[in-house]
């Protein structure tokens, strides 16, 4: 019969201590030998960071893709100018826009200025609408947000006024106004109130409602709440409002300034089809599209800054 013995780690620890006591009460025990450090630091290999090569494919994502999307047009747009049909060729309108570009605040008279001061004076009027319509649109959004009443108070107001037109209430504001300029202002502050408005109420009405609770308990003041509670929670979704506001009243601006005259980048543009100079109209046109998307980008840089990643998502 085989018979086994089983030792616990208890009595394996103790057998342990006493051999290792043993060892050193020996009088022929070796001494124990410590290896010594390296005498100079400097012998130790240093460690190599393999270099990261470098990413070819993303550059090429990055750059190829934009600059096919602008070739593309480029070809379109020669093809069309070949058929002869009075659009100029890509290459007349470069050496236009050349022209162009070298004195853009020349200054021949109200009706006869550089492209450069029709875009400032577009950008004023789109800065005086817009500052009016958020100094309005987002205190209102606030509101509308955070009291039930308000809310279905103003609710069939804005679900009746926001699908008009912008345009539509331009004699409204030649009318009240009696002038072009603020009637274009007017229009302006009209179609970018009603984004900021529903954005802004959008996000009160999403702020979780455990912050509101423990703003009961802490019994804070309706000011506090809305200034350390809300708005830094909706602050997101504010910006988004802007975003759409601004080009929003960029879009509109050109249209309301065919109508009223005067200097601006869309008076520009009618003025030049009256004289039946299409080249300057397809300068407009980029030049118009370029101040869009520097505005976009811009105000999309500013919101996602302040934008979480779940309202983000």
């Amino acid at each position: 019969m085989v018979s086994a013995v089983f030792h616990s780690p208890l009595d394996a620890s103790i057998a342990a201590k006493a051999a290792a006591q043993a060892a050193l009460s020996s009088p022929s025990a070796a001494p124990l030998k410590v290896a010594a450090p390296a005498a100079n630091a400097s012998a130790v290999a240093p460690v190599v960071s393999a270099r990261q090569p470098f990413d070819w494919r993303a550059l090429w994502l990055r750059i190829v893709p934009p600059v096919l999307g602008i070739a593309l047009l480029v070809l379109v747009w020669a093809l069309v100018a070949s058929k002869g049909n009075g659009i100029p060729t890509p290459a007349e309108t470069f050496k236009q826009a050349i022209t162009i570009f070298s004195d853009p605040f020349y200054s021949n008279g109200p009706n006869d200025q550089g492209v450069g001061w029709n875009v400032l004076s577009s950008l004023q009027r789109v800065a005086m609408g817009f500052g009016m319509a958020a100094l309005v649109g987002i205190p209102l959004g606030f509101l509308i947000g955070r009291f039930t009443f308000l809310s279905r108070m103003f609710n069939p107001l804005i679900s009746l006024l926001r699908p008009v037109s912008p345009l539509a209430w331009l004699p409204i504001g030649l009318l009240v106004f009696k002038g072009a300029n603020p009637a274009a202002i007017w229009t302006i502050f009209i179609c970018s109130i009603w984004p900021m408005v529903i954005n802004t109420a959008v996000g009160v009405q999403r702020v979780p409602s455990d912050y509101m609770n423990v703003a009961r308990v802490l019994n804070l003041s309706e000011w506090k709440i809305i200034t350390k509670i809300l708005f830094p929670a909706v602050l997101p979704y504010m910006l988004t409002g802007v975003r759409l506001a601004v080009g929003t009243a960029w879009l509109v601006i050109v249209a309301a300034e065919m109508l009223t005259g005067g200097v601006g980048i869309g008076f520009w543009v009618w003025d030049e089809w009256n004289n039946l100079n299409v080249k300057n109209i397809i300068i407009a046109i980029f030049v118009i599209g370029i101040v869009g998307l520097v505005l976009e980008a811009a105000l999309i840089k500013l919101a996602t800054a302040f934008t979480f990643e779940e309202v983000k998502a």
